[in-house]
């Protein structure tokens, strides 16, 4: 089992990084900015302002992941 845990996170390193600082600025955020009136959705409490960040800065971190198609589609140059 923890084989299997330590191979996802080597392979998704990028993604699991991406969350975790995106939820420690979500988190940070809320606590220097936040929400004074107590309406805004994801501001006014820490755990939505901290998933949020995480949710986001993980989608941010996945867009560096390389794709790995081996052989599918290879681009040759002609002149």
């Amino acid at each position: 089992m923890r084989q299997k845990i330590l191979q996802f996170i080597k392979k998704n390193i990028l993604i699991v990084a991406g969350i975790a600082v995106g939820a420690i600025g979500g988190f940070l955020y809320w606590k220097f900015v936040g929400c004074s009136s107590g309406h805004c959705p994801i501001t006014s409490s820490p755990v939505n302002s901290t998933l949020y960040g995480a949710l986001m800065g993980g989608l941010l971190f996945s867009m560096g992941k390389p794709d790995k198609k081996k052989g599918k589609e290879k681009t040759e140059t002609t002149e």
